[in-house]
């Protein structure tokens, strides 16, 4: 609605017209990063920790996300949402606990970080001179998927918010990149780079799986650490579905009424089960490009108004410094 009526007056008619592409790639979206990505990484990690078929993880977790989001039994929403902070501070003091005991090492990983970001390491498998070409696309690719900056969808939630300032939502909203890319995701390079699990050819979520196994076995504790990375990403990632859910039904909302919510709640169910069974490199490619669809056309929304948004946030800090 934001680029339909805000871009009106200087877009006219187009303005409906990005709107239009807009909704149609966050339905696109919800099928990928905030379903098959999320299905794929829980079926991975249960069927690499626990020998659990991903055809048998696929069809639970549709079940239960069906029982949501179609059945109304928010009951399994609830519960997820309150586990979510639990396992969130497990993860993080176990991540603080594996670096501080190579606390030596980090000046060499973070060495390692910025000298490889730029050469052939990086390009993983392309040649040398792409390596920056490479680094920046899957940099972007992956740092949109982690905090959805720029991406439009975090706004769709933070817009039911009733807040008196609108621009106090706008500030709220900003703290989750920096608390999941600069410190959660942070951390979690480290763990993999200090344990050395960046070099054990494992993919995906086993990678991280495996550094925290690693870091944690000095202590006799690295069946806890599979156990509390395990249990972190299944409740993040039922979670994510459930929010992706959410954000694909206003779309459709958008473009084509409620009376089609029930078609698209189980479609999205049946990419849920898809994002379990395929391969992760499948998946990651049409994630990366569904990712693209949805965030151009907010990036220029984004541009277009920022005028507005520098006086409000100005009115609101004047307003602010006068109480």
């Amino acid at each position: 609605y934001y680029m339909e009526l805000g871009l009106k007056s200087k877009l006219g008619s187009f303005a409906k017209v990005m709107a239009v592409v807009f909704a149609g790639a966050t339905i696109l979206c919800s099928m990928g990063t905030g379903n098959m990505a999320q299905s794929n990484s829980i079926a991975d990690v249960l069927r690499s920790n626990y020998g659990i078929p991903v055809v048998a993880t696929g069809i639970v977790i549709t079940s239960l996300v069906l029982l949501v989001i179609v059945g109304g039994i928010k009951r399994i929403a609830e519960v997820t949402a309150r586990l979510v902070p639990f396992m969130a501070v497990m993860y993080f003091a176990s991540a603080i606990l594996v670096i501080l005991m190579s606390i030596d090492k980090i000046p060499a990983a973070f060495y390692l970080i910025f000298t490889n970001a730029f050469t052939g390491t990086a390009a993983a498998g392309g040649f040398i001179g792409s390596a920056f070409i490479m680094t920046l696309r899957f940099g972007v690719a992956r740092g949109l998927f982690s905090n959805e900056a720029g991406q439009g969808s975090a706004a769709i939630a933070h817009a039911a918010a009733k807040t008196k300032y609108p621009v106090r939502e706008g500030l709220v909203a900003s703290v989750g990149p920096l608390v999941d890319t600069l410190i959660i995701c942070s951390l979690t390079a480290l763990v993999i780079i200090l344990t050395g699990a960046w070099t054990s050819g494992v993919k995906g979520v086993g990678m991280t799986v495996e550094g925290f196994a690693r870091g944690l076995t000095p202590l006799g504790l690295s069946d806890i650490g599979q156990h509390i990375v395990a249990g972190g990403l299944i409740l993040f990632a039922f979670s994510t579905i459930i929010s992706w859910s959410y954000y694909g039904n206003r779309a459709v909302e958008y473009l084509i009424g409620e009376k089609y919510l029930k078609v698209y709640q189980l479609v999205f169910g049946l990419f849920v089960f898809l994002g379990s069974i395929w391969g992760i490199d499948l998946v990651w490619h049409f994630v990366d490009m569904v990712i693209t669809f949805m965030t151009i056309p907010n990036l220029i929304a984004i541009i277009l108004l920022s005028s507005i948004v520098k006086k409000e946030v100005q009115k609101y800090f004047a307003m602010m410094k006068g109480i």
